[in-house]
């Protein structure tokens, strides 16, 4: 059932807490933290616009980072709130705290209109621990709650499900920002009866991570396309060799299975036939976790299912791209979660290129739907300059695949659901 959303509530004159996603990649130039890409400020535009014009009171409150429970200064929100008051094109205030009197006493000043952002709520390790007395203290400042944070909503911290809960307890309403809102319609609704063909091209590095996926997707999907690393462990299960590539050898079970599943409902699960490959090789220094930095040299097509045996495989060929894109422009309903290859690296992201087109024509030549689930693919997709041509992009990760396996996720549950 829908959620309810901040378009149905009254928030006039009312303390509205929000939960928005602003963990967003920064970096230090002349002294000081700027942000690199600000898409997931942007995207709460529509939500925060909405409470403006409705005269909230809005506190936003997010993480950044991971400063395990003790302040950072460089993981501090401050330089949020100085973007998103550019991009609002209105005063932001900015409280170096997100609980006690200082915070109390700002929004004791907020008039109707008026929005403020909290510092990191991480710097409190009572955060994640979803601490009640913690997620008491951030209540003590809100009327209404609502949830614009997709991408933390798998996690039960206090921000995403205390505040929530003891809103909900003293009879407040709990609601689903625009965000979310579109969150849960396009991963959930649309992918519950999908235009068919409905096609799903998933990558990244470990079948691990996405078997509860596939296993769901295989109940839904008319064909399923593989790049990525975890394509190695499917070949390993059909015999062939990997040479140093990514592969899991405890999970070739599960593909296994995933592969038999396929077969039995007779979906289309289609692997790579040629490859990029590359020979690593040890360049004799350690990165920041103390783990040896390779150079990939002798990058090259190789045709054959096997990878010779000192060679790794880093993206998909061009055959492969070729028949996976004339698939995707038939499609109807596409989900893309991965991508086909290393693609930060130019030598090994023509595949991921390739299928980022195909995506693109599908939807604006051939009317599909495409949803993107968040992660690299988002980036992949930025990065060839096509974000702005696709249906949806997911702004959750972690989020979007847990939604997708089934889960039910604790930042969403505590919302009220539409009547």
């Amino acid at each position: 059932m829908p959620k309810l959303t901040v378009n149905d509530v009254n928030v006039r004159g009312k303390r509205v807490f929000v939960r928005v996603d602003y963990n967003v990649p920064m970096a230090e130039k002349d002294g000081q933290m700027v942000i690199n890409d600000a898409t997931r400020i942007k995207e709460t535009l529509p939500t925060l616009k909405a409470l403006i014009a409705g005269g909230a009171k809005t506190i936003l409150a997010a993480h950044l980072g991971r400063p395990e429970g003790k302040r950072d200064p460089s993981l501090s929100l401050r330089p949020v709130a100085a973007k998103l008051a550019d991009l609002l094109a209105r005063p932001v205030a900015f409280v170096d705290d997100c609980v006690g009197e200082k915070v109390e006493k700002t929004v004791e000043a907020l008039k109707e209109g008026d929005v403020l952002l909290l510092e990191n709520t991480r710097f409190y390790a009572e955060e994640e621990a979803n601490d009640v007395a913690f997620s008491t203290r951030l209540a003590r400042v809100a009327d209404i709650y609502v949830n614009d944070a997709f991408g933390a909503a798998h996690r039960g911290h206090a921000s995403t499900q205390g505040v929530a809960s003891v809103v909900k307890a003293r009879g407040g309403i709990c609601a689903a920002g625009l965000l979310m809102d579109r969150e849960l319609k396009f991963l959930g609704d649309e992918l519950e009866s999908p235009a068919r063909p409905f096609v799903v091209i998933l990558g990244g590095a470990k079948v691990s991570d996405k078997i509860l996926v596939i296993d769901r997707l295989l109940e839904k999907a008319d064909t399923i396309l593989v790049g990525g690393a975890m394509a190695y462990t499917f070949r390993l299960v059909q015999g062939y060799k990997t040479g140093k590539s990514l592969v899991e050898p405890d999970a070739v079970s599960v593909a296994a299975r995933a592969l038999a599943k396929a077969a039995d409902r007779g979906v289309r699960f289609l692997l790579p036939s040629d490859n990029v490959i590359a020979t690593p090789v040890d360049s004799g220094k350690l990165n920041k976790k103390g783990k040896p930095v390779f150079e990939f040299q002798n990058a090259r097509l190789n045709s054959s299912l096997d990878i010779p045996d000192d060679a790794e495989g880093f993206d998909i060929g061009p055959e492969t791209a070729k028949r996976y894109a004339e698939v995707i422009r038939q499609a109807k309903t596409i989900l893309w979660n991965g991508p086909m290859g290393m693609f930060e690296d130019s030598r090994f992201a023509a595949g991921t290129n390739e299928v980022a087109r195909a995506v693109v024509d599908a939807t604006q030549k051939g009317g599909a739907k495409s949803i993107i689930g968040g992660g690299d693919s988002v980036k992949a997709l930025n990065q060839a300059g096509m974000g702005d041509k696709v249906t949806f992009m997911s702004t959750g990760g972690g989020a979007s695949l847990e939604f997708l396996e089934g889960a039910e996720l604790p930042g969403v549950v505590v919302l009220a659901e539409k009547r």
